[in-house]
């Protein structure tokens, strides 16, 4: 998709379709009065009956007589003020989800300065961008040919600015673009189903994008993480008769740290699916555990993104891979098992697997060199109960690398909230026959999740807790069921700020 920024009035960018904003004030800003008036007054007429009100994310799309495209589509913003980053990415979904069925190789968007103004013209660009490239996206059509959901693949999207340094719109408009075919990436492979994607799978597309980004591959099988002491990592995988594969991929394993002397390890809980084990879940949505593996499948390809985008960051990726089912080898209730840290774990419930995969990933993380932690995870129905499907709950052992988290997920337009980390409920986690349980009361979930995590940390961490945001069940005008890819940008944001930095 080829991307153009050009200073020029929206009515005269030849193209297919034309997208507008449309405000709730009565009065039309002077661009929409101006299309209005070469649309014989049009829009002043569907603003009269109750067709064009502005509500937000309402879209209609007219033909366009008197104006250089085919036709135009408009988007009511709400109010008219600045868009937000998250409002930026979602305004350029809505617009491109609105295509579906359009015969259409061309779009322009028109951002008149109210909405994209001063230093945060070029977010605007970049993010409305992204929203354009993951809202061609259905991850529902994987395995059919329902091509009528789909927009049509575009040729050329054009944004008409006010004002601006066009070049360097254009190459935010690109880092969007780039940035959105990652998250793409993300969520078609978290939403395969188990009997397309196991660990060995997972191995392989990290293969893939290691050959493809010039990136260094790790793959340990079950007997090399046997041996390395790996004992949480392998009580989940070991009941499957898909073998578990301990996957990494690092980025210019020449230099162990960035100019500032670090190395940002991103951890992915890579559950391909989740049975609960011998804890067995209930059936109602089971199906919906395939997508247990979004954490590992958003840091493969968030590493692979920020190496197309900034190849001298050196980073690491780390996703252990397992299918956790109930079978004659399955861990049971009650047995206990040595960390790769050395601590002893009482498995109480195998349905808080994560946990465990996740904590002698980031042991193995540190010993590689790892400064800095930040781990994915679809860990905690109690994540979704507490903050819905639209917020990212989090943690942070430490509050500068907790604020540049934070800050990264901001400019990327994904919302997230920090939690606590409760000491107090610590002890829930205490066991008389090992150093710690897997599991805590039926209080403070996410809390305690976060609590055992921190066991097997020493550097500054961040746990991004996605359980209520990585698969959406419900549909709105901008989004689509299915994975998300929630966390891919905000890891390649923190890539591209340690880039900027150094």
């Amino acid at each position: 998709m080829r991307l153009n920024v050009v200073q020029r009035h929206p009515w005269d960018v030849e193209t297919d379709v034309l997208a507008v904003t449309v405000p709730t004030s009565e009065e039309l800003p002077p661009h929409l009065a101006e299309i209005d008036r070469r649309l014989d007054g049009t829009l002043v007429e569907l603003r009269e009956v109750g067709a064009l009100k502005g509500s937000r994310w309402a879209s209609r799309l007219l033909p366009a007589q008197g104006l250089a495209a085919r036709l135009l589509l408009l988007v009511g913003v709400g109010d008219g003020e600045a868009l937000d980053r998250l409002d930026a990415r979602r305004l350029g979904t809505v617009i491109v989800k609105q295509l579906a069925g359009v015969q259409a190789r061309t779009l322009a968007v028109h951002l008149p300065r109210v909405l994209a103004s001063g230093a945060e013209q070029a977010a605007v660009v970049e993010l409305v961008t992204r929203g354009l490239v993951e809202g061609a996206e259905d991850p529902s059509t994987l395995y059919n040919e329902r091509s009528d959901k789909l927009p049509p693949e575009l040729d050329a999207v054009t944004f008409s600015v006010e004002s601006g340094d066009l070049e360097q719109l254009a190459e935010q408009a690109r880092r969007g673009r780039i940035i959105g075919e990652g998250g793409n990436r993300t969520r078609r492979l978290a939403h395969r189903a188990a009997n397309d994607v196991s660990p060995e799978v997972l191995a392989d597309e990290a293969s893939d994008l290691a050959a493809a980004h010039g990136l260094e591959l790790t793959v340990l099988g079950p007997e090399q993480a046997e041996t390395m002491g790996m004992g949480m990592f392998m009580a989940v995988g070991r009941g499957s008769d898909n073998p578990p594969r301990f996957i990494a991929l690092r980025n210019k394993p020449t230099l162990e740290t960035d100019a500032r002397g670090r190395l940002l390890a991103m951890v992915g809980k890579g559950v391909t699916f989740d049975t609960g084990g011998i804890s067995l879940k209930p059936p109602p949505n089971m199906g919906e555990m395939k997508t247990d593996k979004t954490g590992a499948c958003t840091v493969i390809n968030a590493i692979a993104t920020a190496a197309q985008l900034a190849p001298e960051v050196p980073l690491l990726a780390v996703a252990p891979a397992v299918e956790n089912m109930p079978g004659p080898h399955s861990t049971r209730p009650g047995d206990v098992v040595r960390a790769l840290n050395g601590k002893t774990v009482e498995v109480n419930n195998t349905d808080a697997e994560g946990r465990l995969i996740l904590g002698d990933a980031m042991t193995w993380a540190e010993q590689q060199g790892a400064t800095h932690v930040v781990d994915v995870a679809t860990l905690t129905g109690a994540m979704l109960r507490a903050l819905s499907r639209y917020m990212t709950g989090g943690f942070g052992s430490d509050d500068s690398w907790w604020d540049e988290v934070a800050a990264a997920a901001a400019r990327q337009g994904e919302p997230l909230w920090r939690m606590p980390i409760l000491d107090d409920l610590r002890k829930d986690l205490d066991s008389p026959f090992a150093d710690m349980s897997n599991i805590g009361t039926a209080e403070g979930g996410a809390i305690t999740a976060a609590l055992f995590l921190r066991e097997f940390v020493t550097v500054p961490w961040a746990h991004l807790d996605i359980a209520g945001t990585a698969y959406l069940s419900k549909t709105d005008p901008f989004s689509t069921k299915g994975a998300t890819g929630v966390m891919h940008a905000t890891l390649v944001e923190l890539a591209l700020d340690a880039a900027a930095k150094a």
